[in-house]
């Protein structure tokens, strides 16, 4: 019981200290109203950091104008259902995936996505499996 007590004691304590130092971070102004951080002061253009609310951060990703893939005929496919391609189809998808080069597998996924072409649903582990590994 005496355990319990302590570790609830350590809990509201760490709390307690928690609570009193939100909102005292960098990004934030004496008004407690995020800092810009995209404009600099000296004029040259900042990159954007992360604010960290999102579970997935999308500041890193490529406009859609800078990502190209020589994969126009994948574009047929945009607005289908993933689970609605023809074994032919997937396959076109699959030999296109294990064509590309391993950094540019992930950068693919997103292309297809910003051009609303879902993957088919039997590549989507595997495009999992080909983002996770070293370029």
């Amino acid at each position: 019981m005496t355990g319990a007590l302590i570790i609830l004691a350590v809990t509201i304590l760490t709390g307690l200290i928690l609570y009193l130092t939100r909102g005292k971070s960098a990004a934030t102004t004496p008004d407690n109203t995020p800092a810009d951080t995209t404009t600099p002061e000296n004029g040259e253009e900042e990159e954007e950091v992360c604010c960290g609310r999102h579970a997935v951060c999308e500041k890193g990703l490529l406009k859609p104008e800078e990502l190209y893939y020589d994969d126009e005929e994948l574009d047929r496919f945009s607005g289908r259902e993933p689970g609605a391609y023809t074994p032919e189809e997937i396959e076109e998808f699959r030999e296109i995936l294990y064509s590309l080069a391993p950094g540019e597998v992930y950068s693919w996924g997103v292309a297809l996505t910003q051009r609303n072409v879902p993957l088919p649903e039997p590549l989507r582990d595997e495009w999992i499996m080909l983002c996770d590994q070293p370029a």
